[in-house]
């Protein structure tokens, strides 16, 4: 009889032992480097099983190297084999494009698995929510950077503030995917860091609206890049921002209901958006209709196909006098140097939208070279008055991350993160809340922001003294 209960111990150690961990990652596209980094360096301690499913296993492989992982081929549109792939995992992963997110939540809960994504809850993800509580199920989202860290630091900002009985009395965000100051060698200090059509497209398809001083503010398409925002990082310069498509979403989100002044909006380096400005007003960033001879067009005549006829003018000069620029402004110089007055075919094969044709001429030249770094800047601002006082206190935010050479990018290390992170709170039971989520509850922000400052991920809080 003595050693019956270490019979029964030592079968429940082994069994605990034994159980292994099924994590799921549908796509391993750029931003997927560091999130398989973080979790295939945990998996031996934590028994975790990594299965990669993506329509390019050999990509993925140029990701693990000899990784024990196992790789899949995927047709992510495949309804059978995208389930039974679900079907067998204890945790998915989607890293796919963002309209395939809802598709993957349905076989989630069919299957009764939960679910973690980068990207922005969509009103099809949100309808969800009450059957995944009844099922017991997770399924987070926005967990990149923007949408992700910006929301975790921005409510650990605003609950600190709120915890003393402050009053918030404005919130301002800004986040931008810039090429960092060491790989900055054009004129426009930027190159692509992420998806180029959704650069090429910003501030097209909804209203972009917000709130300053209790006033309801709008910009039209064709007047956002010329509505900015100075903003210093320190140590850093200048920036420039521009709005956001719908920052009055964030009072419900972030719990602002009646503040006065709300905005969130993109960060570029200071002269971009006047230069982008003329791409929108001579209707290169049009995706609503397409160009028939395009195959055939060079970069000089498609920026010719916008302008009056005058067979006497150059291109360059009918540019100038249709925009008002002067010969010897600083965009002219932009716009020659990114080569939409060069004689070289644009390269598409069928026709196209102009802003399809536009990112094709714009990839030639700010595609990343070999060597290259990029640059993630995140900016808060948040104005509070104290209880019985009137005048307002500011608090600035500020966060800056340089990836490293080749694809271990400051994108990829700020959408990976987060979501490996996350994975390893549910697998883990640390987080255990049923339902859809995003990262502004502090059982899921705290101890992200906690673990992304050990990897250098780290938010500098600055009180501006008012003058």
């Amino acid at each position: 009889m003595m050693g019956y209960p270490r019979v029964i111990t030592s079968f429940f150690v082994q069994t605990r032992t034994a159980i292994m961990q099924n994590i799921l990652i549908l796509g391993a596209g750029r931003s997927a480097v560091s999130l398989l980094d973080y979790l295939i360096e945990r998996s031996g301690q934590n028994q975790w099983k990594i299965i990669i499913a993506d329509a390019n296993p050999e990509l993925a492989k140029s990701l693990v190297g000899d990784a024990d992982v196992e790789l899949i081929q995927l047709d992510a549109k495949n309804d059978v084999q995208r389930l039974d792939l679900i079907s067998k995992a204890d945790l998915v992963i989607s890293m796919l494009p963002a309209f395939l997110h809802v598709l993957v939540a349905k076989d989630c809960l069919s299957a009764g698995k939960n679910l973690i994504t980068p990207s922005y809850v969509s009103e099809e993800m949100r309808d969800l929510d009450d059957q995944v509580k009844e099922k017991g199920l997770i399924f987070l989202n926005e967990l990149g950077v923007d949408p992700g860290i910006d929301h975790m630091s921005a409510m650990k900002l605003l609950d600190e503030i709120r915890a003393e009985g402050n009053e918030i009395t404005c919130f301002e965000s800004f986040t931008g995917g810039l090429v960092a100051p060491e790989s900055d060698n054009n004129p426009w200090n930027y190159k692509f860091t992420w998806n180029p059509r959704n650069v090429v497209l910003a501030g097209q398809g909804g209203a972009v609206q917000f709130k300053h001083n209790g006033q309801f503010k709008y910009i039209p398409y064709q007047r956002l890049f010329r509505r900015t925002e100075i903003i210093e990082i320190p140590e850093y310069g200048r920036f420039e921002g521009y709005a956001n498509r719908d920052s009055l979403n964030y009072r419900s989100t972030y719990g602002l209901k009646g503040i006065p002044t709300i905005y969130r909006g993109t960060l570029r380096r200071v002269g971009f958006c006047r230069a982008w400005n003329i791409f929108v007003q001579m209707g290169m960033t049009d995706d609503s209709y397409t160009i028939e001879d395009c195959p055939n067009m060079t970069h000089r005549q498609f920026t010719n196909s916008f302008l009056a006829f005058n067979q006497n003018d150059s291109v360059e000069l009918k540019l100038m006098h249709y925009m008002k620029l002067d010969q010897d402004s600083e965009i002219i110089d932009k716009l020659k140097w990114i080569g939409i007055f060069d004689d070289k075919p644009i390269g598409l094969d069928k026709p196209s939208t102009p802003a399809q044709i536009l990112q094709r001429i714009l990839e030639k030249k700010w595609t990343l070279d070999a060597g290259d770094k990029d640059m993630i800047v995140m900016w808060h601002k948040l104005t509070y008055k104290k209880p019985g006082e009137e005048e307002s206190k500011e608090i600035n935010s500020s966060l800056v991350v340089i990836g490293d050479e080749g694809p271990r990018t400051a994108m990829a290390k700020t959408v990976g993160l987060p979501v490996a992170m996350a994975a390893r709170l549910v697998l883990n039971g640390e987080f255990n809340i049923p339902g859809v989520h995003i990262p502004t509850i502090p059982e899921l922000y705290k101890p992200i922001i906690a673990e992304l400052e050990q990897h250098g991920i780290v938010f500098k809080e600055r009180e501006i003294e008012n003058s």
